[in-house]
């Protein structure tokens, strides 16, 4: 009964991670889209899934503590140590979880990094154009008096006017 409590809340992370690997895709095509208006949905939405991991995790914990107990390994042993030690055909599940969860947080790992750099570089992007709108945006000081320095270089005249 424990071994398959156990696989529940598995399949249950799993399904969650895939759902997280799908929201941070999604971030990522807002991203890339340059439709910034839903970035604020989308982050919300993996801040939420992520969440839901979190709490996924612990019952997880839980359930791997009564398997491990139960197989008389050690609380806290992982995942593959339980699965090493589990009869058939548990063992193969476990590992199956195992290798979902290795190649899934790989996954989510890559796509997380590609979408800060996205940030970054559109941050960047912005604050550049910030700047360079400084430049050609004339101001005015306390008194009135245009804060653009003015241009004092000697300049050519075409006598032919």
């Amino acid at each position: 009964m424990a071994l398959s409590r156990l696989s529940d809340v598995l399949w249950r992370e799993r399904h969650l991670l895939e759902l997280l690997l799908f929201k941070l895709e999604e971030e990522q095509l807002i991203l890339t889209s340059g439709r910034s208006q839903w970035l604020t949905h989308a982050t919300r939405e993996v801040e939420t899934v992520l969440e839901q991991i979190r709490e996924a995790e612990l019952g997880r914990s839980a359930e791997a503590e009564a398997v491990a107990e139960l197989l008389g390994l050690d609380v806290g042993s992982s995942l593959l140590t339980i699965s090493e030690h589990a009869p058939s055909p548990w063992d193969e599940l476990l590992r199956a979880h195992r290798d979902a969860f290795v190649q899934l947080t790989t996954q989510i790992s890559q796509v997380a990094d590609g979408n800060r750099e996205l940030l970054a570089m559109s941050h960047r992007a912005t604050q550049e154009t910030l700047l360079s709108l400084q430049d050609t945006v004339q101001t005015y000081d306390v008194r009135g008096s245009s804060s653009t320095p003015v241009d004092r270089s000697a300049q050519l005249l075409d006598q032919s006017f």
